[in-house]
């Protein structure tokens, strides 16, 4: 019954949605490009594919390495990419190219859904982390395609959440082939929110496996020479609205005992930067955009105090150009975001204390003594300022998150072996 409501509401939200999508590709044409693919309307497949969902651009950079492992292992299956956002799919083109099909995923309506599988024609629906979309999984189960969730994680509120809706939840769940969880934590939560226990498994999570190119790592050093060898650098990644002053505050500390500091703040949505940037120089600091300024500066005593990350697909570069990570959405309330693109760099970590969304991970990295959480923008810039000048702690909290990160590899052959044995 539960899942009638939710379908009639969608149906009946459905216009508005549509709606508003046209008045965002007003001023965002990337929103509102391909619009009939939201309605299930997606190019039809020659053969079946393997269709991975990754709502939006965290999901889909952790999906990349998944779908480069499928690709090797399986290269005459094709493999379909689905985001909900214009950004998430930009990502994917970038990272993949002409290798796979792409499509925007459609909307949770019962005659969208249909259509889109009728025409996809998929072997098997790969969904990332914890996107459970009552009509795509139910319409894929009564088309009987396997379906697993993968790199599963569900923190404690989330799970309380989905209790209150059990009735939808639990047949949800019991449609899912199989659960990647990425704890036991998370596999627990699965069970007792209604998840089979034959289906479940704890694989950990793919997103330890990060690999750094050569050619990033090349990319970061240059970078950083432009931006200065001799000056500490620090950066606030993955930044959101509520969190930019105080990260703009906190570098205003740094800058009273280290006035050549830089702060590299990288807004988690594109349609923050210019915010973002006015910000910051309505607080009196010098700043440079990355999308104006690139590789280069005009003048080689870098007097600029903050860099702005202006352009997609490059956090993982900017990473290795800095000495210290803040991983952002964690001053507020938003769960926080994944810390272990820097650890792998192995620079010293920090977040603040709202980190619910990755709760394992930084367990974990708390346990091996790789990350610093901060309560505070003062706190935060006391932490960086202890970190610049102590060079052997800096050093020290860089080894051990990517101690922390090397440890806990191994998640995404596991995953790949569950996936192929059961398509």
């Amino acid at each position: 019954m539960l899942h009638f409501f939710y379908s009639l509401f969608f149906r009946i939200a459905l216009p508005f949605v549509l709606l508003r999508l046209w008045w965002n590709g007003r001023t965002k044409p990337d929103a509102f490009v391909r619009w009939r693919e939201r309605l299930g309307y997606a190019e039809p497949s020659k053969e079946p594919v393997i269709w991975v969902h990754a709502v939006s651009v965290g999901e889909t950079i952790a999906a990349a390495p998944l779908v480069k492992a499928l690709l090797r292992r399986n290269p005459d299956i094709p493999v379909l990419m689905t985001a909900m956002t214009s950004t998430g799919s930009a990502r994917a083109k970038a990272l993949f190219g002409d290798q796979i099909r792409y499509a925007f995923s459609p909307y949770d309506t019962p005659g969208a859904v249909r259509r889109f599988v009728d025409r996809v024609r998929p072997r098997a629906l790969v969904i990332m982390e914890t996107e459970l979309w009552p009509n795509m999984i139910a319409l894929s189960k009564q088309s009987d395609v396997p379906i697993f969730l993968i790199n599963a994680r569900l923190s404690a509120r989330s799970a309380r959440g989905y209790e209150r809706v059990a009735s939808l939840v639990k047949p949800l769940l019991r449609s899912i082939s199989w659960i990647a969880a990425q704890a036991d934590e998370d596999a627990g939560r699965f069970l007792r929110i209604g998840a089979r226990p034959e289906s479940v498994s704890v694989t950990g999570s793919i997103k330890f496996d990060v690999e750094i190119s050569d050619e990033v790592r090349s990319a970061a050093a240059r970078l950083r020479l432009k931006l200065g060898t001799d000056r500490p650098v620090w950066i606030a990644a993955s930044t959101h609205e509520g969190e930019d002053r105080q990260i703009l505050e906190a570098h205003q500390q740094i800058l009273a005992q280290y006035p050549n500091a830089l702060l590299v703040i990288v807004p988690r949505h594109p349609e923050r930067f210019d915010n973002v940037a006015e910000l910051a120089g309505s607080m009196g600091l010098e700043v440079v955009r990355r999308s104006a300024a690139g590789d280069t500066s005009d003048n080689d005593e870098q007097p600029f105090q903050v860099y702005v990350g202006d352009t997609m697909g490059e956090l993982l570069m900017l990473y290795g150009a800095c000495d210290i990570a803040f991983v952002g959405g964690s001053l507020i309330e938003r769960g926080g975001h994944n810390p272990l693109e820097p650890a792998a760099w192995g620079i010293p970590v920090l977040s603040g204390p709202h980190i619910f969304n990755f709760e394992t991970i930084y367990n974990r990295l708390e346990a091996g003594e790789g990350v610093y959480i901060t309560p505070s923008s003062n706190a935060l810039a006391e932490c960086v300022v202890h970190l610049v000048a102590d060079k052997q702690a800096a050093e020290s909290a860089g080894h051990n998150a990517l101690a922390v990160v090397n440890a806990n590899r191994g998640a995404l052959e596991k995953v790949v072996d569950g996936i192929v044995e059961r398509i």
